[in-house]
């Protein structure tokens, strides 16, 4: 159904290209909370709080905490939350909300792929088709969404999968949630459960990710071995899997702090039973190592970073990643 004044929305905004206005050095972060929640036209009834305003690829896990702990603030006076993000990291910060809320009640990212005010300017319609949403029933319960192009994404699949152009994310290989069509929202499916609820600790939590290649030598990865880190990330070819040379480094590595291996394969997940030569994933869950399963890199990133803030070892992280193998 359309949107109704009666529903009351709570914008949260933060920055990002929707955000920004180009006067000929490059667009800049520009545009006030209160002027974005002017392109919504009184379709809701919106209460606009600007929590930041900032390019995306500024935004820390200390801020998304502070944006979880501010959307909470709102949750008990509103229909739905929108949040108004850039879209380089959108999905980062969509992940690490779906990771610490836990409420019924839609929270909504969105954003826009080209400046406020440019020609063809997405943001407007991306903001109407969010409030649309966080307005919706139907949406609820479904967890943190991102809406943009119409169409709905859960917060796990969603990936920016294009540096330009309005149709830049997706939730391949599964497909979004649902879209929004004729002022309509359309959902057609909704996910099997929620994650595990994680808490921010506060506590420092540096955690890299490092993109594995073909051939990649040991001492590429000294630095990490003898660096000054909380966990790390693995971005592994095929289905988790490393070039032997490194591989007793990353045991000994493992002994010391979670390291977590992803599959940078888009649209599979790591195995865990096939491949059992030295660096096959079946070797680095022997060596200690933990396969992310569904998530890719940057969400087991986000994932594995909380969980440090929090002062969890190994076998809780561990614990928490087997969750999303499946039955």
């Amino acid at each position: 159904m359309p949107m109704t004044a009666s529903k009351k929305i709570a914008l949260l905004t933060t920055g990002g290209t929707i955000a920004m206005t180009d006067s000929g050095g490059g667009a800049k972060v520009s545009v006030s909370g209160g002027s974005l929640g002017d392109l919504i036209d009184g379709a809701v009834a919106l209460e606009v709080t600007e929590v930041f305003a900032k390019p995306s690829p500024n935004m820390t896990l200390a801020d998304m905490a502070v944006l979880a702990a501010t959307a909470q603030a709102k949750l008990a006076t509103v229909d739905g939350v929108v949040i108004s993000h850039g879209t380089d990291t959108l999905e980062e910060t969509a992940w690490c909300l779906e990771l610490l809320l836990r409420t019924d009640t839609p929270v909504v990212l969105t954003g826009a792929m080209r400046a406020f005010g440019a020609e063809g300017a997405d943001g407007a319609t991306n903001l109407r088709a969010a409030c649309r949403v966080a307005a919706s029933s139907g949406a609820r319960g479904l967890g943190v969404l991102a809406v943009l192009a119409d169409d709905i994404h859960a917060a796990m699949l969603v990936r920016k999968v294009r540096t330009s152009g309005v149709d830049a994310f997706s939730s391949q290989p599964y497909g979004p949630l649902g879209s929004v069509v004729e002022d309509r929202v359309n959902l057609l499916l909704s996910p099997t459960r929620r994650p595990p609820q994680l808490r921010w600790g506060g506590r420092r939590c540096r955690t890299p990710i490092v993109y594995v290649y073909s051939g990649m030598e040991a001492d590429e990865l000294a630095r990490y071995a003898d660096g000054d880190i909380d966990a790390l990330v693995l971005n592994l070819p095929g289905g988790g899997h490393m070039p032997a040379e490194a591989v007793d480094m990353l045991e000994a590595l493992a002994r010391r702090v979670p390291v977590v291996f992803a599959a940078r394969t888009p649209g599979g997940e790591t195995l865990s039973r096939t491949y059992g030569y030295a660096g096959g994933e079946m070797d680095l869950i022997d060596r200690g190592l933990i396969p992310s399963a569904s998530l890719d890199a940057l969400k087991a990133r986000i994932a594995t970073a909380l969980l440090v803030s929090d002062g969890a070892d190994r076998d809780r992280v561990a614990a928490f990643f087997a969750g999303f193998r499946g039955e």
